[in-house]
């Protein structure tokens, strides 16, 4: 089960800011352990906002690691998974955990491999973290069959599937399965080649629609093109309908930096969006 924890030159693990990232998450760095995996799950997904505002605005970087920092940390645009997951594994390998990338389907076996998500051995046990997924699990869950993790009223679990005959993992929010994952090598080439699609197909979602993420401590805030859904354990879900300033606003306060003149263009993309 063990990985190699050397620096992967393939991933360029020295192009990101690991000491920069680590004062934006507000987390101090120690010997690798459950305890710490989990902190740092939680004060990524409640720093970093998931977004495709980047692919919506048509000047998207592109997800070599020399730019996933800057986009993140830096120029806090936001971004998907395979900008959250590049940044999140190379940090931890960076802080000496044993780190494995890994590709899936999201909700259909028939879709393509485009979401990225991290695996990490500790202590004996392979944890899957999905810090990109948007309205995802907030820590690691045990790559085990039957694994469960309850988040108040979310409850994720983990279990096997077969895609003609390949053996899978399936991972679950409350019974509904939100993607699978194997765990085949995946290389930079592979992870360029999912973005090229979310990014440029014109029936990716990603084009088609606004959807900005965050975990907050009010609860899960989900913005799109026509509205805002707040989801806090125990109450019930709110869903309030936008204009569009309100929409690109909203944006804003999830932490997705604009300038004004970027800011404007979003507005007129989420108006062409809404018709």
């Amino acid at each position: 089960m063990a990985e190699s924890t050397a620096v992967n030159t393939e991933w360029e693990i020295g192009e990101f800011d690991i000491p920069g990232y680590l004062r934006a998450i507000d987390v101090t760095p120690g010997p690798p352990s459950l305890e710490l995996l989990e902190k740092l799950h939680r004060a990524h997904v409640f720093t970093f906002p998931f977004s495709n505002v980047e692919v919506l605005l048509g000047n998207h970087p592109g997800v070599k690691p020399a730019t996933v920092g800057t986009q993140l940390v830096e120029r806090r645009r936001g971004g998907y998974c395979f900008e959250h997951s590049q940044l999140f594994a190379a940090a931890l390998e960076s802080l000496g955990f044993t780190v494995r990338r890994a590709l899936g389907r999201v909700r259909d076996l028939e879709s393509p491999r485009t979401h990225m998500t991290v695996l990490v051995d500790v202590d004996g046990v392979r944890y899957l973290c999905d810090p990109g997924f948007g309205f995802s699990v907030t820590g690691p869950i045990p790559l085990a069959e039957g694994a469960v993790r309850d988040e108040g009223d979310r409850k994720f679990s983990i279990g096997r599937i077969e895609d003609e005959g390949w053996p899978l993992w399936a991972f679950q929010r409350d019974d509904e399965m939100e993607h699978v994952l194997d765990e085949s090598t995946v290389h930079a080439a592979d992870v360029r080649m999912g973005h090229m699609k979310t990014s440029t197909d014109p029936e990716s979602v990603f084009l088609n629609h606004l959807m900005v993420m965050k975990h907050t401590p009010e609860g899960h805030v989900t913005v799109t093109e026509t509205g805002m859904t707040v989801r806090v354990p125990g109450e019930p879900t709110v869903q309030e309908s936008l204009n569009v300033d309100q929409v690109v606003e909203n944006v804003r306060a999830l932490g997705v930096s604009l300038n004004e003149q970027e800011a404007e263009r979003l507005t007129q993309i989420v108006t062409r969006l809404r018709d």
